[in-house]
Formats: C-alpha cells, structure tokens, sequence
C-alpha cells in the first residue's frame, strides 16, 4: 500500500488484480475473488460504495459494495450498508428490460455486496467525457429511442408506486453493439407518497424540480414529469433550455417546457400526459 494526501485525509492506495483504487484507510478486499477476477473499479462515488467490474468464467459482474473507508464518503460504514441493502426491494420491484438486471445480495467480507449482471453499455453522464461525447454524437433517431426507453421505465415505475429520486444523465447507458438504453443507480426511488424531508434532496441540480429544494414538499409524477422535460432538454439541448440550442421540432420543444416548468399546475399531470403530448407532435413531423 502506498499514502498519498487527497481529499479530507491521508489516502491509501491499494490494488486488486493489478488495478488500483483509493480508500481512506486499510481494508481487506480479499473477499473479492468469491465473485471472480477484478477488470475495473469505480472508488470515486460520494454513496459510500465500492463498485467493481468482475469476470467469472463467462460471466461478468458489476458489484456495489458498502462497508469500506472509501475517499468522498463523510458518514459511517454501517450507514452505508444500511442503505445499500434498501435498493435491493428497489430492484426486485422494478426489475425492466432496461434495467440493469439485478443477480444477488449478501453480507460479506465485513460489509455488504449487490450483484448485478455487468453491461457493456456507456455512460451519458458527464463524469465520464469519453464516453459521454459519443453518447452526444448518436442519431437522433437512437437519442429518440433511448428517451422513449426512459419515458416507458418511469411510467412502469410509478404504476408499480414508485417516485424517481436522484436520477440524471449518469443513471443513463447506451449499448452501442446490441443498440439498447440500460438504465443504472436507482437507489434512491422511494414509495409514494413521499415527502422532502431534507431541503435539497439528493440530486444532479440540472434535473431536479423546486420541490426537491423544498422542505415538507410533496415528491411525485409531477415532480418526476419535471424530470422527465429535463432529461428531454439533456437529450436534445445539451442542457440548455432555450429554443435555439433544441434540436427537434418547436412543438416538442413547447412539450418539455412545460414540463420544466416551476409552477407544478403549468406541467403535465402525469408521465402519460407527457408521453402522449411527446407522441402527437412527434408524429406530425
């Protein structure tokens, strides 16, 4: 092991199958080898897990972890473990196409480990620039699919009682080889009903709703409708959300406008007001 100085404490760095990884102090990930041999590590999450690519035989893993002393997690281990078992209903509940697929849980290694079959899909999210950047360059037709994709999973998900919590453009992937949307890291989706009982929620702040900065307020379809237009505007707008950055038509701009909109009465009152608006001016083009 090797100290280097970075972020809040003297950082560790260690390795496993020849990959290196930071934590803030000694942590025996021996354990590691029950799932396989380690192809690639993601230790810079502020969750307070450890997520690794491992391949078995044939099959390859993507595990997240809780239970470790990681770099930008400032709580405690058991604090994190506790809310990495949570997700696991999550994912049982909502299992979906384009989920990714959840395989199993378990205590281990001193901690507590979710295993989900691994994707080859890339990562719109804008930790990630390569990738991001061919994600940008896609069709509008595949970027077109990938949103319907989004839009049918979130409709799924509130039929089944759910609100989406801490989605953003780095819970979306794209598999270029089998030309199909994975959506990730929905650890956060609660059920309804659901208040903000934080102020600012968790969250990227370019697609959360004034309600998620609001204390006591109601967190539901129509908060995620706001979610919905803002992941419309990331897709098709690079973020922004004025009229001469969007790419489609100025019908399906008004469409995720309204959306975003920060008076709740002015939006769509459910996803499927909004899919279906989508719908009609889409196929007047």
């Amino acid at each position: 092991m090797q100290e280097i100085k970075g972020y809040d404490a003297d950082t560790i760095i260690d390795s496993m199958d020849g990959i290196s990884f930071r934590l803030k102090s000694p942590y025996d990930m021996s354990f590691l080898k029950e799932y396989g041999r380690v192809f690639k590590i993601y230790d810079d999450q502020d969750s307070g897990n450890l997520c690794f690519g491992l391949q078995q035989g044939n099959k390859r893993y993507f595990v997240k972890f809780a239970g470790a002393p990681t770099v930008r997690y400032h709580g405690t281990a058991q604090d994190a473990i506790h809310r990495l078992k949570a997700t696991v209903p999550i994912y049982e509940d909502l299992a979906h196409p384009n989920l990714i697929k959840f395989v199993k849980a378990e205590e281990i290694g001193g901690g507590y480990a979710v295993l989900f079959e691994w994707t080859d899909a890339e990562c719109m999210g804008r930790m990630y620039p390569k990738s991001r950047q061919k994600f940008l360059q896609m069709s509008l037709e595949s970027k077109q699919q990938v949103f319907d994709d989004i839009l049918s999973f979130h409709a799924f998900a509130h039929a089944k009682g759910y609100v989406a919590i801490d989605f953003y453009d780095g819970s979306i992937l794209y598999d270029f080889a089998a030309g199909k949307t994975m959506l990730c890291d929905i650890d956060f989706y609660a059920k309804m009903p659901y208040v903000n009982t934080m102020g600012r929620m968790w969250g990227s702040s370019r697609f959360m709703s004034p309600e998620e900065f609001e204390l006591g307020a109601s967190i539901d379809e129509v908060t995620n409708v706001y979610l919905m237009g803002a992941t419309a505007f990331a897709l098709f707008a690079d973020y922004e959300r004025t009229a001469d950055a969007w790419v489609l038509s100025e019908a399906l701009y008004q469409v995720a406008l309204k959306a975003v909109s920060r008076d709740r009465s002015q939006r769509q009152q459910s996803i499927p007001q909004f899919m279906e608006e989508w719908k009609v001016c889409l196929d007047s083009l």
